[in-house]
């Protein structure tokens, strides 16, 4: 059980015998051992070193081990404390427990058993460090809310969304699916002058014409068939505030005069009312088409594209940008590591980033939830990284090679199911019409399954 690396402890015993005792068992599989005889020593030692691990004794005089741990948590609170007592009732685990230590050990203790103990703190504290560098390593890249990245592209992201975040001009977000365009545009928003007020997404895709018509603008009572209340729609929700309109390339041209309308008079008319009511809203649109095209074909309003376009932002693909993929990996690492710390080793680093991510940082991103849930231990390993250009291994079909996957890693069906839909989605670059297709769903029934249409079936936007 001898380690390669020595690794540092500080050992607290009123009791001589106990104390040459953990430093020759210790010193002898590797250990730096440190002993004193008291919670106040061992407090000024603490005061000059960083320890790896401390292990106290319970029962000391003066302060007791309870009292020590607590105030270690106020000294070193990255440091982990064994516990070390003769009176090893459940009663003394809680309260060690709730004072702040990792572990505990029962006097007179076995040589492994404390051995173990001890290999298990350094490993937590490992662990531990490895979260903390990557919480660091986000946060300094960290600008705005959620936006990771330190690529040149990204820090000129940054300084535009300072400059632009506290007047009311409209934004153009243009981008791949995936890219990110929500989280700019909620950076956008709630880094600026409009941060206490409302925040409204919709998904200009998500929804046929005449409900997507009453969802923005509002209905009164007896204006269509279904309408039995008036309802607001979401430019009056979002007034003061910001609405984002997400795939506006895909707003029917009968809705973008409309939207003109509202831009231009900033007022809207609910369906059926007679009267207009002011509004204050900022627009912020995003679209992964070449709206210029849309133009030409007729498909987009020229006059409305100059109207939205006030602030272009453009948001490069991931391929374009690989400098970001191990900061995103590690804010998605932590986001959706559901216990403890997790950390990616150096191998599947590489093996991320090496991939093409043809559907941008919502791939990655569903890639590391998707090898956190495979992962057998703490650490995230090349063979958990499973990319939707991975050869078939093994005899038998992509079926037969995902069900024996799927019986190896015991992963339950609703998991599985969502899988298929990610890997789908990712394979078609996010196009939810050629995705809905493949999966046999219609478009809504997708947004439904990704948790993206609301009660009201208004969807969140499409490029987180």
């Amino acid at each position: 059980m001898n380690l390669r690396n020595s690794r540092s402890v500080l050992a607290v015993d009123d009791e001589a015998v106990v104390r040459d005792m953990i430093l020759e068992l210790l010193s002898g599989e590797g250990f730096d051992v440190a002993t004193v005889s008291c919670a106040n020593d061992a407090l000024a030692a603490i005061e000059e070193r960083d320890f790896d691990v401390v292990l106290t004794d319970l029962q000391m005089p003066g302060q007791d081990g309870i009292e020590l741990i607590l105030r270690l948590r106020t000294l070193r609170p990255e440091t982990p404390v064994i516990l070390m007592t003769a009176f090893g009732s459940i009663q003394t685990a809680v309260k060690a427990m709730r004072a702040g230590a990792l572990d505990y050990v029962t006097k007179p203790f076995e040589s492994d058993a404390l051995l173990v103990a001890l290999e298990r703190a350094l490993a937590h504290r490992e662990l531990e460090e490895e979260n903390r560098r990557l919480r660091r390593a986000v946060d300094r890249t960290a600008s705005f809310g959620d936006l990771v990245g330190k690529s040149a592209a990204m820090n000129e992201i940054y300084a535009l969304i300072r400059k632009i975040s506290n007047n009311r001009s409209n934004v153009l977000i243009t981008g791949e699916s995936g890219t990110g365009k929500e989280v700019v545009a909620r950076t956008i928003h709630f880094s600026g002058a409009r941060t206490e007020q409302p925040f409204v997404p919709i998904n200009c895709t998500a929804m046929p014409e005449g409900l997507l018509e009453s969802e923005l603008f509002g209905h009164v009572r007896g204006a269509f068939t279904g309408a039995h209340t008036t309802k607001k729609g979401l430019f009056e929700a979002a007034n003061g505030g910001t609405i984002f309109l997400d795939e506006i390339g895909d707003m029917p041209l009968s809705l973008q005069g409309k939207l003109l309308r509202v831009i231009q008079d900033q007022e809207v008319r609910a369906v059926g009312a007679n009267q207009s009511t002011k509004v204050d809203v900022r627009i912020v649109a995003a679209t992964n088409q070449a709206l210029r095209r849309n133009i030409e074909s007729g498909e987009f309003r020229k006059d409305l594209y100059y109207r939205l376009n006030v602030i272009p932002i453009h948001i490069p693909p991931l391929r374009e940008r690989p400098e970001d993929i191990p900061l995103l990996a590690a804010a998605f690492l932590l986001k959706h590591a559901e216990k403890g710390s997790r950390h990616i080793s150096e191998k599947a680093m590489r093996r991320l980033m090496d991939a093409p991510w043809e559907g941008n940082a919502r791939e990655l991103e569903n890639t590391i939830e998707r090898a956190l849930a495979l992962a057998e231990s703490p650490e995230i390993k090349a063979t958990d990284i499973l990319l939707p250009s991975d050869p078939i291994h093994g005899d038998g079909s992509l079926e037969q090679t995902l069900v024996r996957l799927a019986l190896e890693r015991r992963i339950s069906v609703r998991d599985l199911t969502n899988l298929y839909i990610d890997s789908t989605l990712q394979a078609v670059h996010g196009r939810k019409g050629e995705a809905a297709k493949i999966l046999g769903m219609n478009r809504r029934t997708l947004y439904r399954r990704e948790g993206r249409v609301g009660e009201d079936t208004q969807a969140d936007g499409d490029e987180e």
